[in-house]
């Protein structure tokens, strides 16, 4: 579990492909890798990933077929930068939100605009399904980043950056047409899943009713 507050950026050192599509990342974590043990999680782009190996200033982490296939980390090459966070203590204050790890889609920032205050307001265009379990003020993670959303459209969302989020994060420096992964809040989730379960109970409640009066 985490909360959304990223640690620090890491640099990408190789994305390897090994058996099938399974990736072998690679990430340089300089003096933190200190504090990084073997078997231990990290979120990276808001994806939780367990260490498979560390040596010297460096973590090697497994990526498998359905996180390819779900987040935009395949996409990583040599150079590029991650966002990293460690996962909680049960002691830990919780800066952002509950995140997971597990990323639900992955959106397109569709644009980008300097506020008054010097932050910056994003748009990310993402699925509906997605976006049904959003609302205004409410919480996501985006990248691993815990942000507040501001609007949310039919087809996709806002969210403003302060400038500690855009200088310590990859965020800062995505532009529009990149990719984003999306984590919706966990409450949110269930909320939609217990409402799914509910309709066709509904349903067989009103039609047992309307037998039952027409047998009257």
């Amino acid at each position: 579990m985490f909360s959304g507050i990223v640690e620090r950026q890491a640099v990408v050192v190789s994305m390897d492909r090994r058996v099938g599509t399974t990736c072998s990342l690679k990430l340089e974590l300089g003096g933190s890798v200190k504090s990084v043990n073997i078997g231990d999680s990290l979120c990276v782009n808001g994806v939780c990933l367990t260490v498979r190996s560390r040596s010297e200033a460096k973590v090697t982490l497994d990526v498998i077929a359905e996180t390819l296939r779900v987040t935009d980390l395949g996409a990583l090459s040599k150079g590029s930068k991650v966002n990293i966070e460690r996962s909680l203590r049960l002691s830990d204050r919780i800066g952002g939100h509950l995140v997971t790890g597990h990323v639900d889609g992955v959106g397109r920032i569709i644009e980008r605009s300097r506020m008054p205050d010097g932050s910056l307001k994003v748009w990310v265009e993402a699925a509906r399904r997605l976006i049904s379990m959003m609302v205004p003020k409410g919480s996501v993670a985006l990248d691993g980043v815990s942000l507040t959303l501001v609007d949310v459209s039919q087809t996709s969302f806002s969210v403003c950056l302060i400038p500690h989020t855009l200088s310590l994060t990859t965020l800062g420096h995505k532009t529009e047409g990149a990719t984003v992964n999306i984590e919706v809040d966990m409450v949110a989730k269930y909320v939609r899943k217990y409402l799914e379960q509910m309709k066709p109970r509904s349903r067989s409640s009103d039609n047992r009713g309307r037998r039952n009066s027409s047998g009257s």
